[in-house]
């Protein structure tokens, strides 16, 4: 028993000469109806070659059946009485046992464009994640055979070319619907999995964790890496994988943004104020290497708080000017 995609080894002979030769057969067909019917022979032999003429119009029917065209990144399964034959994927139009029930999927990468879901990360915090990737049918096997995907097989004897074609489109469209609904759920169970495995973000005393604003590149293949394992069992591969949502979820979203603004302010004061000490460490150390005026010390815890305040404050200093002395 098949359990993995193979190349069709059967016969597989060239569309247009069969094409050509089946013309060629019908025609013949028609001109031996006209002279059996034109002709004197007695009714038990004319009787026969009627009938044979109808055998050979059932026949040039049952080779009609068996052409099929594949585009290019498009493949054909072949199933012989519920049996897998192979797979056709080389391009053109070719004819094939018309016994063969035939299911045209379609290899051309696609899309996956996830709405944002509600889930929590590592910390527990509501978070709202959306993810694109990037798949491909690589196993036409599993993919036909290993998930319920639906797919309507073309009929052997339809009633004229263009319903074989209307059937074999709507097949390839069942099939890659089906195929996205199960890479839907299985994406987002991998996405769930993902971020439940990494906080949000972290707080400046929580160290430099991999988290899901600064991951990038490893949260991406991290997810690329889910996605491929739990889609293998359907013959899909992703190409690309990232994620491109993510944001708190509404309920804790305003706590949160007011928690970074917090964040933001005593980082930027901190930065002020390692500043201003270096600035006033810098001034004081100038006055007394020139010597332009001796300070005692609370002369110069003066001058310190004077010039930390007016580098630290929040609004322009006003100036005040002392008439009297350092003391008064």
């Amino acid at each position: 028993m098949e359990t993995k995609e193979k190349i069709y080894a059967g016969l597989k002979l060239p569309g247009i000469p069969m094409l050509i030769f089946n013309i060629l057969f019908l025609i013949g067909i028609i001109v031996l109806f006209i002279n059996i019917v034109s002709s004197n022979m007695p009714d038990n032999y004319l009787t026969g070659w009627i009938i044979f003429n109808i055998i050979l119009f059932i026949i040039s029917c049952f080779i009609w059946a068996g052409f099929t065209q594949i585009e290019p990144n498009e493949a054909i399964v072949l199933i012989f009485f519920g049996k897998y034959s192979g797979t056709i994927k080389d391009n053109g139009y070719f004819w094939v046992n018309p016994f063969y029930v035939k299911k045209k999927m379609t290899l051309r990468a696609r899309n996956m464009d996830a709405e944002p879901i509600k889930v929590n990360d590592k910390k527990g915090n509501p978070i709202m994640i959306g993810q694109v990737f990037v798949w491909r049918v690589v196993d036409t096997y599993k993919s036909s055979f290993d998930i319920d995907n639906m797919t309507a097989p073309i009929p052997v004897f339809p009633r004229r070319r263009a319903a074989i074609e209307a059937q074999a489109f709507s097949g390839v469209i069942e099939s890659m619907k089906a195929l996205e609904s199960f890479t839907k759920v299985q994406s987002d169970a991998a996405l769930r999995s993902v971020a439940g495995m990494f906080a949000y973000d972290n707080s400046d005393s929580e160290g430099a964790e991999i988290t899901l604003r600064s991951g990038g590149k490893e949260i991406n293949d991290i997810l690329e890496k889910q996605l491929n394992e739990r889609l293998a069992i359907a013959g899909i591969e992703v190409i690309e994988a990232r994620v491109n949502n993510l944001a708190y979820a509404p309920e804790i979203a305003a706590v949160m943004l007011r928690r970074q603004q917090a964040e933001a302010i005593i980082s930027a004061r901190e930065k002020i104020v390692d500043g201003a000490v270096g600035m006033v460490k810098h001034a004081l150390q100038k006055l007394s290497e020139e010597r332009i005026i001796e300070l005692d010390d609370e002369k110069k815890a003066a001058m310190v708080s004077n010039l930390l305040v007016v580098l630290c404050g929040e609004e322009n200093a006003q100036p005040i000017i002392n008439t009297g002395t350092l003391y008064n």
